[in-house]
């Protein structure tokens, strides 16, 4: 492991081509009850246009950059306030940076909208349509970030507004969403016809002991959602039809998507050490912070990276590799964070380039690997729930001013400009790959249980 750097270094210089590094900052507006949160604000990149030189120094030349629905239209469709964007895009136009446009960022837009809202998709695609016409030049657009993942914590477990706990309305926000993109990118092409759609989304598997397989199998159908139906798969023979149809969705719903698919120009992959996961029926062998259950099974729901069994099923080439194998699209690693310290997030970024470099090598499209949250995140470890002011920093620190370089920055800088990384201390094996990550090992997960007149029904699915 300690020598993969100069590995990967060496293809890079023998000519094989690596990914591109892009960034990203993290930009959600999401409200929580009454109010709105803005990491731009909380992070103070709202009032630091000089951020953007700070990024083109590393030599990133692609940065997922917002034109949120909320930020431009907060009051009313048709007063939109274009001040701030036009000085941000101007320079980015200046400093020779393509944005990766994004219109909602984990938002259920302005407030006289809603994820549920009928009008939704409508409302975003007339925003899409503003956007382009002010700014005619721009060619890539991610309309909806994270569509399932957004549904689920808006509709599922009811973090986020409109702060709804039913699968109903998750699949109706998702639709919504994703019915969204597609409007907004027809609106966007209308102007630019070969604008491109870059759609991301959290594929995080569900592991699972035998007993609760079950619903580990139907999470895995479900994170697909989003993707399946911009590709036109959600048909008659889709394993969700009859999911979807039992809680309130048409036919005539669903066809929008399979009489005029939209499959993305790229597929972004946004991977976290926790969104993998592993359910166990022994929810007592774990720390009580994870007891869960579906209502019908208790079970302790924990990071699948802390299961010694599951070694070699998880992490990012793992997951790259099934998006690939289910759509061959053009793929990207559209957001790759970690929080603790500087030489914990050096390693984590480069075990996701490494995973990008080895997937290059196999002749899988992927295009980038992003460094995110350049300037850090805000009490991201609430979800935004609660206002501690937990500070995580990015390649910067902005808790400075300016904010100041971290060891991150150096080790991006040689990934845009050279390809790979002769980072010291990043070299070592990171906490996810150590042995003493794991859980100790439960009865359970070496144990064969004949669930055979144990395993719910469908119909007892559509409830979880």
């Amino acid at each position: 492991m300690n020598d993969w750097p100069r590995t990967y270094g060496a293809i890079a210089r023998a000519g094989t081509e690596t990914p591109s590094l892009w960034g990203g900052l993290e930009c959600t507006i999401v409200r929580v009850g009454d109010t709105y949160r803005n990491q731009f604000e909380e992070t103070g990149h709202q009032d630091r246009i000089e951020d953007l030189d700070a990024i083109a120094s590393l030599g990133i030349k692609t940065l997922r950059y917002p034109i949120l629905w909320e930020a431009v239209a907060p009051e009313h469709p048709e007063l939109n306030d274009w001040a701030w964007h036009d000085r941000r895009l101007g320079r980015l136009r200046e400093l020779g940076i393509t944005p990766i446009i994004g219109l909602i960022h984990h938002g259920s837009g302005p407030y006289y909208t809603s994820l549920t809202d009928e009008g939704f998709a409508e409302g975003l695609a007339k925003h899409a349509a503003n956007v382009i016409r002010r700014y005619p030049w721009l060619t890539m657009f991610t309309p909806v970030n994270e569509p399932v993942t957004t549904a689920r914590f808006s509709g599922l477990y009811g973090h986020w507004y409109p702060h709804l706990h039913d699968e109903a309305s998750f699949y109706r926000m998702v639709i919504n969403q994703v019915r969204a993109v597609i409007l907004s990118m027809r609106a966007i092409r209308q102007v630019a016809p070969h604008a491109a759609l870059i759609q991301t989304e959290d594929i995080g598997k569900a592991f699972a002991t035998d007993l609760v397989q079950y619903q580990a199998d139907y999470e895995n159908e479900r994170r697909w959602l989003s993707l399946d139906l911009l590709c036109g798969r959600v048909d008659s023979n889709h394993p969700l039809w009859g999911t979807l149809l039992s809680h309130g969705l048409s036919e005539a719903d669903l066809a929008f998507f399979t009489n005029d698919p939209m499959p993305p120009d790229i597929i972004g992959v946004n991977h976290y050490l926790t969104s993998e996961r592993y359910l166990d029926h022994s929810w007592w062998d774990y720390p009580t912070e994870f007891y869960g259950g579906n209502g019908v099974t208790e079970y302790a729901d924990v990071e699948a990276v802390r299961v010694a069994h599951l070694q070699g099923e998880v992490g990012p080439a793992a997951r790259l590799r099934e998006v690939w194998s289910r759509y061959q699209l053009p793929l990207a690693i559209t957001e790759a964070h970690h929080g603790l310290t500087e030489d914990v997030q050096c390693r984590w970024l480069l075990d996701v380039w490494r995973a990008g470099c080895e997937l290059k090598h196999e002749g899988v499209d992927i295009r980038a690997v992003t460094i995110w949250s350049l300037f850090g995140v805000v009490d991201w470890n609430s979800l935004l729930l609660q206002r501690n002011g937990f500070y995580e920093p990015g390649a910067f620190d902005a808790r400075d001013y300016p904010p100041k370089r971290t060891a991150l920055a150096d080790v991006a800088q040689q990934l845009a400009t050279l390809g790979f990384s002769h980072g010291h201390k990043a070299a070592l094996l990171g906490w996810w790959q150590r042995p003493e990550r794991f859980y100790a090992t439960p009865a359970s997960a070496k144990e064969t249980v004949d669930i055979s007149d144990m395993r719910p029904t469908l119909k007892v699915l559509q409830k979880l």
